[in-house]
């Protein structure tokens, strides 16, 4: 009896070696096809969640991915990171292991966040114009030229999604000394161009944050292989 009972915790702790070893090996596939397929800089963080890991493997469907994928330059646009889920991953294990030239890796459904710091967005503003993102929302301040004269400015941005990025557009334009400026909001409106976002995300919302911009993004049906 004890002997049967030696066995199966030493049966016990080799399942979870194995379950580690493979769950390590599968993120690194993952991350390696990110990379080729959406030409990363560098691999991608990947985490595999759920426990045990074989029984998902067998299975050849992992419920939740998460990855993360750094700071990024999007068409011009530089961002803090991606951080995206993957939902419904399907890698067969017996591709994985006898053919992980040609699997197959894809996923259901990829629910991804942006962060767009304020640096990026000053970047892109009209030249004098300075942009503070809060909680509350995007404000800029700063001069415009109108007439060869500088008037100070004030206004609170509204964000757009545009094809290919975002315009800011300005609401409450305030104007110091007591300058009429027609359509002031011409002096202001600008665009950022925002690429092609890595798992063919495509962006479903906007939200100021404290420091910048978080966009959420999603697709389906997004194939992983390189």
């Amino acid at each position: 009896m004890r002997k049967l009972l030696v066995f199966l915790i030493l049966l016990l702790v080799l399942a979870g070696i194995l379950d580690r070893v493979a769950v390590a090996g599968v993120q690194r596939e993952i991350a390696t096809r990110a990379t080729a397929r959406y030409d990363l800089a560098a691999p991608p963080e990947v985490t595999i969640l759920g426990i045990p890991f074989l029984t998902q493997a067998i299975a050849g469907r992992y419920d939740e991915v998460k990855v993360d994928v750094g700071k990024l330059n999007v068409g011009g646009a530089q961002v803090s990171g991606v951080d995206a889920t993957l939902y419904g991953v399907t890698a067969p294990l017996s591709d994985l292991l006898f053919h992980p030239e040609r699997v197959d890796i894809r996923a259901e459904r990829v629910v991804g966040a942006v962060v767009i710091p304020e640096t990026t967005l000053n970047q892109r503003a009209p030249r004098g114009i300075k942009v503070q993102a809060g909680e509350s929302g995007l404000g800029v301040s700063g001069e415009i030229t109108f007439l060869g004269q500088q008037v100070p400015a004030k206004a609170t941005l509204r964000v757009e999604v545009i094809e290919g990025g975002l315009r800011f557009v300005p609401e409450k334009v305030t104007l110091g000394g007591g300058i009429t400026v027609p359509d002031p909001e011409r002096f202001i409106t600008y665009k950022l161009p925002i690429g092609k976002l890595p798992f063919n995300l495509k962006i479903t919302d906007v939200r100021p944050v404290s420091g910048g911009l978080q966009i959420t993004a999603e697709a389906a049906d997004v194939p992983l292989r390189g």
